[in-house]
């Protein structure tokens, strides 16, 4: 892991650039935001700080409640459009979470998250993701309800990815923790996949193919309208965004 103190300066350099177009910035996509290292360096909050001075839209997907701690900012940004929020809940089984994210926040802290964020106006969703066959699919149902309980204003779900190094990762961990399940799971990864560990196809590989992938979306829809949940689009805006202004500017 590589932190990058520089990156809220870098930020507000690109944002200067006369070419710029401006778009909503997904931060959290392949790292998450709110490492632990986040509560000292803060470089998450000053990423945050540059967008919300310059009004570009953000979205945040996390797996941490360290995301509280920024409602100061996101929740005047949700309020101009300009932000919303993704919680990732892998599992409400304490023994499971524990073994499958072992340093992450407990899902109960995840879910205080939601309500404090939907509290201050903040559009925020639950990602169910990684699910796991045999593993953490029985949960589908309680954690579209957990979501709905907790005021999110949907939700979805990836099947977990393998990619590249992962893989061999992964199959390790399964056989020091499920070796029981370990061959099933794999076996129904790889259909899922198209016969491979994991399918770098854009989007099929959110999805998922096969009998197995189909009954996870007939269960989390039918989970999802019991409870409420319409998964609809959070238009973000991007007419309101203007560029930082230089060093000798601010002189002024």
């Amino acid at each position: 892991m590589f932190a990058k103190p520089d990156a809220p300066a870098l930020l507000r350099r690109e944002l200067m650039k006369p070419g710029y177009r401006v778009g909503p910035i997904a931060m959290g996509t392949n790292t998450d935001p709110y490492q632990p290292i986040e509560g000292e360096w803060r470089i998450t909050r000053g990423i945050l700080e540059v967008l919300a001075e310059t009004g570009h839209p953000l979205t945040i997907t996390t797996k941490s409640d360290r995301v509280m701690r920024d409602i100061d900012l996101l929740a005047p940004m949700a309020e101009k459009g300009l932000a919303a929020v993704a919680l990732s809940v892998t599992s409400l089984t304490p023994e499971i979470a524990r073994t499958i994210e072992p340093r992450a926040p407990r899902p109960e802290r995840r879910l205080a998250a939601v309500r404090a964020l939907r509290a201050a106006g903040v559009p925020t969703f639950v990602s169910i993701a990684p699910v796991i066959p045999a593993i953490t699919d029985h949960e589908m149902e309680h954690l579209v309800e957990a979501a709905a309980d907790a005021g999110a204003i949907g939700c979805f779900f990836i099947p977990v990815r393998l990619p590249h190094e992962v893989a061999p990762l992964f199959r390790a961990w399964l056989d020091a923790h499920f070796p029981d399940r370990a061959a099933k799971v794999m076996g129904i990864i790889r259909d899922i996949r198209g016969g491979r560990d994991n399918d770098p196809g854009f989007h099929s590989r959110m999805k998922g193919e096969g009998a197995w992938a189909e009954l996870m979306r007939t269960r989390f829809h039918i989970a999802c309208r019991r409870h409420g949940l319409v998964n609809r689009h959070v238009p973000l805006r991007t007419d309101l965004f203007r560029p930082p202004e230089g060093d000798q500017l601010r002189l002024f």
